[in-house]
């Protein structure tokens, strides 16, 4: 984290991605060998579960023993926080399909992964292709995304009233 700091990488960056990807990895990778073994319940179960744990517990001990209030960035205001409500109405159509995520599902919520990382490092180093990208993310990628969901929602609600 120190090398990344020293770069000039913003802490929001720092904590989003590599502190994010390196505490997620066992939930990853459990959820991974779940899935291989059939036991879906137990690969959701880890997902939320460890959500709901790092969101209620582990914010709310970090707000209850710090001295200081926490404060959000800037970024997290505008950028991040729309992300993640973004995303979980985009999990919504899971709840009226049989709770089934398909791998093409599954590939485009990588791929808006992929692109919020990508544009968040982007941003912290100064890139002069951020317009271009921020454009490329807002009217290209995600209006592709919910026309995905909203065809395969109206598909799947098609077949379940049949």
């Amino acid at each position: 984290m120190q090398l990344a700091a020293g770069f000039g990488v913003s802490e929001a960056v720092i904590g989003l991605t590599i502190v994010a990807a390196g505490t997620s990895l066992p939930e990853v990778m459990t959820s991974v060998m779940a899935t291989i073994k059939g036991q879906r319940d137990i690969a959701i179960g880890n997902v939320v579960g460890s959500n709901v744990f790092n969101i209620l517990c582990v914010l709310g001990l970090s707000g209850l023993v710090s001295p200081a209030p926490l404060q959000a960035g800037a970024q997290l205001a505008s950028l991040d926080m729309p992300v993640m409500l973004g995303v979980a109405l985009l999990c919504l159509p899971l709840f009226f399909t049989g709770a089934r995520l398909n791998r093409a599902e599954g590939g485009l919520f990588l791929a808006l992964y992929v692109a919020y990382v990508w544009y968040m490092v982007a941003l912290t180093l100064g890139s002069g292709y951020v317009p271009q990208l921020r454009t490329g993310i807002l009217f290209g990628l995600i209006p592709l995304v919910v026309l995905f969901v909203a065809v395969t929602l109206g598909r799947d609600l098609a077949r379940g009233r049949r």
